[in-house]
């Protein structure tokens, strides 16, 4: 259920049983309406309130910020294979000059000398280093990767997105985000 919304539209910060968000990139928010209902179906906990409140004609309730389900998901050990993710796991910045803009996807070995589609054998590029590269190995080439693809964990994957905070951070999201980083004397 997480959904692209508005900080206007007032969403909700979706937490595990374990109070960790589901995930940090996209950081895990429902819409208002989805929460209200996972209240109503009693699937999750309210943890924080917004001011503004919704009513019918004989009932009334603050909007929750942030909710934690009341069942643990256990989260995959390993993400999925996409595009998005391959960005995430290198930064978002290309691994052969480091530039942010333009980026597509290389074949470090290309498809044709046998390379696979693979975490391990797909990098993110931007599109000139990607032309420059073109068909050839990494020592024909003379470009490497700033760093060797692997294959993340969950776990990589959200600490890089940490790294990339939505525009819009309510302020009761802030005690449950970053939970786990070193408290400053």
């Amino acid at each position: 259920m997480t959904v692209a919304v508005s900080p206007d539209g007032l969403p909700a910060l979706v937490l595990n049983a374990d109070y960790r968000p589901l995930s940090y990139y996209p950081l895990s928010l429902w819409s208002w309406q989805d929460a209200i209902k996972a209240v109503f179906l009693d699937r999750v906990n309210i943890v924080a309130e917004y001011e503004h409140a919704v009513s019918s004609p004989n009932f009334s309730m603050k909007l929750p910020s942030v909710v934690s389900l009341k069942a643990y998901v256990k989260p995959s050990r390993y993400p999925a294979f996409t595009r998005f993710n391959v960005f995430l796991r290198d930064r978002f910045q290309c691994q052969y000059c480091g530039t942010p803009e333009d980026l597509t996807f290389d074949h470090v070995v290309p498809r044709h000398r046998g390379g696979a589609t693979t975490w391990e054998n797909v990098v993110a590029a931007c599109s000139p280093c990607n032309l420059r590269k073109g068909g050839m190995m990494p020592s024909q080439a003379k470009m490497w990767p700033l760093q060797k693809p692997y294959q993340p964990t969950v776990h990589d994957l959200h600490n890089n997105g940490r790294l990339f905070p939505p525009n819009h951070l309510h302020e009761s999201w802030m005690d449950y985000l970053y939970w786990d980083v070193e408290l400053e004397p």
